[in-house]
């Protein structure tokens, strides 16, 4: 039995991010299961960024989502473009205390809370290519798979 795990803190909880991004993210995830779309969160993409969301819908469209809890957040953030480059639809999804006049016009917008969202200004959808499309869903499929082990791993560790 080794002495240190790596599996000691819950890995379900991501300590990185503000109160208010969790809560976003979490009505984003559950508002947009009802458009049958699912998400892996704080993902990394092929070039090194991470995606706060990376989403799948039933028809295999990649869905990127960039969470902004603060006009301090948006300002600080100049490298959402790249996202545009390896996804079908992007949106910036934020919180009603965030005044929503900061995000860029011509992007998808969603409005959330802790309970669901509202997709405020639907995105443009664009068409990734095939390779592209494949290698993504591919390393989405993985890393979902991956985390589903780790909380396994974890949970079953709990039950000892």
């Amino acid at each position: 039995m080794p002495l240190i795990s790596p599996y000691d803190n819950n890995p379900a909880i991501d300590a990185r991010q503000s109160e208010t991004a969790m809560e976003i993210r979490r009505g984003v995830i559950r508002g947009m299961s009802r458009s049958d779309i699912v998400f892996v969160p704080e993902f990394t993409l092929p070039g090194g960024r991470r995606a706060d969301l990376i989403g799948l819908d039933a028809k295999g469209m990649i869905v990127i989502v960039e969470i902004k809890s603060s006009v301090a957040d948006f300002n600080a953030d100049n490298k959402w473009h790249e996202y545009k480059e390896v996804s079908d639809r992007f949106y910036f999804a934020s919180h009603p205390s965030v005044p929503s006049e900061i995000f860029p016009e011509d992007e998808g917008f969603i409005l959330a809370d802790q309970y669901g969202c509202e997709i405020i200004r639907e995105s443009e959808t664009l068409k990734l290519s095939a390779p592209t499309r494949k290698s993504l869903t591919l390393k989405i499929a993985r890393a979902a798979a991956s985390r589903l082990h780790t909380i396994s791993e974890y949970a079953a560790k709990k039950d000892v």
